[in-house]
This record gives C-alpha cells, structure tokens and sequence, in this order.
C-alpha cells in the first residue's frame, strides 16, 4: 500500500511516530505506576493514596494502547485519544506535583516555627 501525498492516514502515522516509538516506555511506566499503587494500598496510610498511582498507571497504558491502534490504522479518533490521555497524565503529574511542593514548604515553615517555639518557651523557663 502505498501512500499519496494528503493521505490522512500517513499523517495520522507521522505526527503520531515518536509517541509510538515510546509505546513501549508508556506501557512499562504503566504497569510499574499500577504496582506501586497496589503496594502502596497495603499501608494504612497508602490505602487513602493508592489510587493515584494506579490511575496514572491506567491513563499511560490507555495512551500506548490507543497510539498503537492509530499507528497500525492511521486512524484519527485513537490518536486523539492518545493525546487526551497524555494531558491528562501530564495534569494528574502538575497538579500533585504542586500540592507536593506546597505540603512540603508547609512542613519546613510549620518545622522551623515549632522549632522557634521550643527555643522561646525553654529560654522562657
């Protein structure tokens, strides 16, 4: 089968090869985001967590499984998809990214004022 200059479908192929050529690392990623979830689930505190990771997990395996059907088919609709799937790993990843960074500049002020607390109230005694 050869393909014509504006076929869609080789389009489809072109701008979707180098997230194709990493549908491997997405499925790794995948599965290895999933099996962290389920370790993480068998901690009393990683039960409440663990779904996070699992669902970034699913997100990457769906987006390696759709680039390779719009791959094989040069259809448009699972490279869209692809894509979606790919923002939306990429909002889950900023946004708790931020809630991480803001907890942990929470932690070292609330760390720095107990600590400043506890210098005040032994100089007190």
């Amino acid at each position: 089968m050869e393909m014509q200059a504006g076929d869609p479908t080789a389009t489809v192929r072109e701008l979707g090869l180098p997230i194709y050529q990493s549908k491997s690392w997405l499925k790794f990623l995948g599965i290895l985001s999933v099996v962290q979830g389920i370790v993480a689930a068998c901690t009393i505190v990683g039960i409440i967590v663990a779904w996070l990771p699992i669902w970034v997990g699913v997100v990457l395996y769906q987006a390696a499984s759709a680039i390779e059907k719009a791959h094989l088919t040069g259809e448009k609709t699972p490279f869209l998809e692809a894509t979606g799937k790919l923002k939306l790993y990429f909002t889950i990843q900023g946004v708790f990214t931020l809630i991480a960074l803001i907890i942990g500049i929470g932690s070292i002020f609330v760390g720095l004022g107990l600590g400043v607390l506890g210098a005040v109230l032994e100089g007190v005694r």
